[in-house]
């Protein structure tokens, strides 16, 4: 599978749109579906880290229960999902982060988010958590894909 260039048909995939994807219950549901349509539709790549994984099924063990959070880890590697791992570099670029923007409650996992999304040059993401809006990225909903 090619990649399509830097920053251009890649979304970012947060722990809260995995969430709001898989429960129908999600407050957010039908617009996480409405932009997985569209994303879809117009090929764009999703891509997530394995921190985000890990943030998702404990996300979906403590919601929906171990049946969900399992298959949401069979399913994972068969979907058009790329899991980028967080590297060192990432990490420090996390902690960079964490202290430049000390008043917003960044977490480190938003953190790492954020920086790997620097270093693949991804500017959208699929989420529905304020500090990815906080960072300056452009959270996708209905009213704002491209």
């Amino acid at each position: 599978m090619s990649i399509p260039a830097l920053g251009s048909r890649r979304v970012f995939l947060d722990s809260s749109g995995f969430l709001a994807l898989i429960h129908p219950r999600d407050a957010h549901y039908q617009e996480a579906r409405t932009c997985w349509a569209w994303l879809s539709d117009h090929h764009w790549l999703p891509i997530t880290t394995n921190l985000i994984v890990a943030e998702t099924h404990a996300l979906l063990l403590s919601r929906l229960g171990q049946v969900h959070a399992t298959a949401f880890l069979r399913q994972l590697p068969q979907s058009a999902t790329r899991v980028e791992r967080v590297t060192v570099a990432d990490e420090q670029r996390a902690l960079a982060i964490i202290l430049q923007y000390a008043d917003k409650g960044f977490s480190l996992t938003d953190a790492t988010s954020f920086a790997v999304m620097e270093r693949l040059g991804i500017t959208h993401a699929l989420a529905f958590d304020r500090h990815f809006t906080q960072y300056g990225l452009t959270v996708l909903t209905p009213a704002t894909l491209p």
